[in-house]
């Protein structure tokens, strides 16, 4: 079983930045892509960023621009960072991992965090 931990949601305000971080453990074998999704009340979830083992990045039309994703493969950490906050980026953020365990290791599953939330105020 994999475990993904996230931190550093919050409050903050318009303009402002954060970075959120997020950690798998657990049996795993390899992660190829991690990332994040988020989801605002009554919206679907969109794609965020991802980053994949290789260091490819992929980011979401509403945050290209101003967010970074960087990943700490030894540890399985993957971080976000968003500035120039906007309201609209109010919205539970989820890490995801796409990771493959000792006992199944080319079969890789998709593991989500259980989110953290952010909200933008002005």
């Amino acid at each position: 079983q994999v475990q993904l931990v996230e931190s550093g949601g919050g409050l903050v305000q318009v303009g402002g930045s954060l970075r959120l971080s997020c950690t798998a453990s657990g049996m795993i074998f390899s992660i190829n892509s991690m990332g994040w999704y988020r989801q605002a009340p009554g919206q679907q979830r969109e794609l965020v960023a991802t980053i994949t083992s290789g260091g490819r990045t992929s980011y979401g039309d509403s945050v290209k621009g101003r967010s970074g994703i960087s990943r700490d493969n030894p540890k399985n950490t993957v971080t976000l960072q968003m500035n120039s906050l906007k309201p609209e980026d109010t919205a539970v953020y989820y890490c995801y991992a796409g990771a493959s365990t000792p006992t199944q290791p080319m079969r890789f599953e998709t593991y989500w965090g259980q989110g953290t939330k952010v909200t933008v105020s002005s």
